[in-house]
């Protein structure tokens, strides 16, 4: 990867494609067990990061990810949007002006899902995007150098946004459903899912 983000406007534009795919199948999952705005904030936030791309496109990624965070914080709203802020912001500082290969991303990542878990004090297993976000962090860092990282990554983030089916929600509306909250899937567990292959499937592509 090069040091400046010109692959953003691909990568926000592959992500606004698969919610909007996917928006109905997102919007009942949510509705079932949770607030019923989870796509609408998405899609919101999206719709800010695809007004700033050209600008983002011409930074740097350690810029790039900060305005990222900043703007998915303000536009997303929410518990989502902070977590999603949190997220790109530690990405940011994580990546301390590096140049911008996959072990340094990888390593960047895992802090920065870290950082996401202590803002909302959750962990594995309380069927919330961090199903998807932590293993996917293990995975990338742990297997960073193998030529076929990327396939692990879509493999492990679909695996677990499907394991959240069977989990009791313990964060968030979907807690006060107690054990009625087994059978779902996790909205934002699935849309963390949906994201990441989208993006992973531009950057496997050959220039």
């Amino acid at each position: 990867m090069t040091n400046t983000a010109a692959l953003l406007p691909n990568l926000i534009l592959a992500v606004a494609n698969t919610i909007k795919t996917n928006a109905d199948e997102l919007a009942a999952l949510d509705q079932a067990i949770g607030d019923g705005d989870h796509v609408t904030n998405l899609q919101r936030g999206i719709q800010a990061l695809a007004m700033q791309s050209e600008v983002l496109r011409q930074l740097d990624w350690q810029a790039a990810l900060q305005k990222i965070g900043m703007t998915v914080m303000s536009s997303i709203g929410g518990a989502s949007g902070s977590l999603y802020g949190t997220l790109f912001i530690a990405l940011s500082k994580n990546l301390q002006n590096q140049p911008l290969t996959i072990t340094v991303f990888a390593e960047a990542f895992l802090k920065a899902v870290e950082a996401v878990k202590q803002r909302g004090k959750a962990d594995k297993g309380e069927k919330t995007m961090l199903d998807v976000l932590i293993p996917v962090a293990g995975v990338l860092h742990n297997n960073a150098a193998q030529p076929n990282v990327l396939v692990q990554v879509k493999q492990i983030a679909i695996t677990g946004a499907e394991a959240t089916r069977d989990m009791i929600a313990t964060k968030g509306r979907a807690s006060f459903l107690g054990e009625r909250s087994r059978g779902h899937v996790d909205a934002g567990a699935k849309s963390s899912q949906l994201m990441i292959c989208a993006l992973v499937d531009v950057l496997a592509t050959p220039p």
